[in-house]
């Protein structure tokens, strides 16, 4: 966990409610993201997770609520206001979700094409460095299939970071990975918030990554459809009012005693 302290904030969640037709995903959800923190979504599967981070970066829209990212709102921007926000984010996606018949140079000149106009040698060089901040130096001509698990991740996060954003969203960044290269992928986020004081705001529910690196963390609960816990990861360990949130961050299996509290 890192330890600088972060006050000002880079994105605000107002009264945010998500549904699929009849059926309501997230209801009234509020919090804050501060600038420069690394800040972690959590909870158990199906609370809906995955689908407030969709949200959270302008794929989906909202029954209602606002979703302000440096001050302007996602939901409704429109034109070049959505632009504007729209390069201050970028997005690592669960599986990488690198174009296969690109290698690792023309997916991160993509996404430089789609936002920039610089020329094609410029865009190379962005991409070369980008890759080389994430331990890829040498491999931009290496196709997605190439690579490893942990190299996939380290490549999908140099592409999110191809315009310099403000704030990087990561989902599920060490699914799939074996310890090590887990461990890995949560020194690199450690290393991109410290010297570049990148914001993150990560979708996990891998409990290593989660007190390694969370400044902190806001818990989504199915049955509420709403957040239960906010705090340090330690702090909702040890003293959460939820005995739920205790058992999560301490692996311990629900009991009737979880059940009769939070019913």
């Amino acid at each position: 966990m890192t330890s600088e302290v972060h006050t000002e904030s880079i994105i605000r969640v107002e009264d945010l409610t998500v549904a699929y037709g009849d059926f309501t995903v997230l209801a009234d959800v509020n919090f804050e993201v501060r600038r420069g923190e690394v800040f972690v979504i959590l909870g158990g599967s199906g609370c809906g997770k995955s689908t407030l981070l969709k949200h959270m970066i302008g794929l989906h829209e909202p029954v209602q609520g606002r979703i302000l990212i440096d001050g302007m709102d996602i939901v409704t921007a429109g034109g070049d206001d959505r632009l504007a926000i729209l390069k201050k984010i970028g997005v690592m996606y669960q599986q990488g979700a690198l174009f296969g018949s690109m290698n690792l140079l023309e997916n991160m000149q993509l996404v430089l094409s789609e936002f920039t106009d610089l020329p094609v040698e410029a865009m190379k060089q962005i991409a070369r460095m980008k890759l080389k901040v994430v331990g890829l130096e040498g491999a931009e001509y290496k196709m997605p299939s190439e690579l490893s698990g942990g190299m996939r991740k380290r490549a999908a996060i140099a592409r999110a970071m191809a315009i310099d954003p403000m704030i990087l969203f990561l989902d599920e960044p060490s699914a799939g990975l074996d310890p090590v290269t887990s461990a890995q992928v949560d020194a690199l986020v450690l290393k991109l918030s410290r010297i570049l004081n990148i914001t993150f705001v990560i979708v996990t529910h891998e409990l290593p990554s989660i007190f390694a690196v969370a400044d902190r963390v806001v818990m989504l609960d199915k049955e509420s459809k709403s957040i239960i816990a906010t705090g340090t990861p330690e702090k909702l360990r040890d003293h959460s009012e939820h005995l739920s949130v205790r058992q999560f961050f301490n692996r311990q299996a629900e009991t009737q005693e979880v059940r009769r509290q939070n019913a």
